[in-house]
């Protein structure tokens, strides 16, 4: 596909997840059309997007949940749909949208089941395992909270308890989807925190779809807007997250300043006249941000 000006000086990456000319949909309707993708490697990519734009899509083909109807999804190079389950899960790690947990499961038995893939008939549990589990819970910081069922907890403590489960498969990708949706903006900020820790201190790469737009252009080295199943904009938050962007994908009239502190961008929706038609002003507020 075509690229815009604004990533024009996007350096060439080598990217351990690639999608090339991905054709994906349900039923009898095209979602995401001939779309090209790479995964920055080591570092944090946030999809944005209004809803229905085909975000959670892209990841599921990523992932390969969801098959795709034209394309291939490359990792490390090879065609993902040709490799073992196991060897995928070795590599790749997948949280869903609002994941459940069996009720009565305690958070160390659900951050156990990240270690299935390397479990075997010839290879039990082991000591390697049990180092895995109790690391992953560490890094999550949820170790406090090992002996406690899953359901007992806060949602922002539960979403920590499916990280872990994921970081127990010690997976150098690890793809999100919506892992902030109900939760508090505390809860989402030391929730985004940690993932950015896990980019930066320890070497993942993570692919993670959000709708808060200040917080995915606080916290993302690279965005990528979607709309209508393609890919608008990809590049770095300073390059890509513009009053022109958030117009053309959200159709979204809003301010972007730069944060005194950080310099990252922020958005600052603009109000609307109290003596707008009232047709355009429901139009407006059907924007997703």
């Amino acid at each position: 596909m075509t690229f815009r000006p604004e990533q024009a000086d996007r350096p060439p990456i080598t990217s351990p997840l690639v999608g090339q000319g991905l054709c994906v949909g349900y039923d009898d309707r095209i979602i995401l059309d001939n779309v090209e993708f790479e995964l920055a490697a080591g570092q944090l990519t946030v999809l944005l997007g209004p809803n229905g734009c085909g975000k959670s899509t892209l990841l599921k083909a990523l992932a390969r949940t969801l098959p795709t109807r034209q394309g291939t999804v490359l990792l490390d190079g090879q065609d993902i749909q040709a490799q073992p389950a196991k060897a995928v899960a070795r590599r790749l790690g997948v949280l869903p949208q609002s994941p459940t947990a069996p009720e009565g499961m305690t958070v160390r038995e659900l951050v156990a089941l990240g270690r299935f893939p390397y479990q075997s008939l010839l290879r039990q549990w082991s000591r390697a395992d049990q180092a895995a589990v109790e690391k992953a819970m560490a890094n999550a910081d949820v170790s406090q909270f090992a002996d406690r069922p899953v359901e007992a907890l806060s949602g922002g403590q539960r979403q920590r308890c499916w990280i872990a489960m994921v970081l127990a498969q010690e997976t150098e990708l690890l793809l999100l989807d919506e892992p902030t949706t109900f939760l508090d903006l505390k809860v989402q900020v030391d929730l985004l925190e940690l993932l950015k820790d896990l980019c930066t201190h320890h070497q993942r790469t993570l692919l993670v779809v959000l709708h808060d737009l200040n917080l995915a252009a606080a916290y993302a080295d690279q965005l990528v807007m979607m709309r209508d199943g393609r890919i608008r904009y990809r590049g770095s938050p300073q390059a890509v997250f513009t009053e022109r962007s958030l117009k053309e994908v959200f159709d979204l009239d809003a301010q972007v300043l730069a944060d005194p502190q950080h310099g990252a961008p922020v958005c600052l929706p603009l109000k609307r006249s109290a003596d707008a038609p009232p047709a355009d002003r429901i139009a407006r507020e059907q924007v997703v941000s």
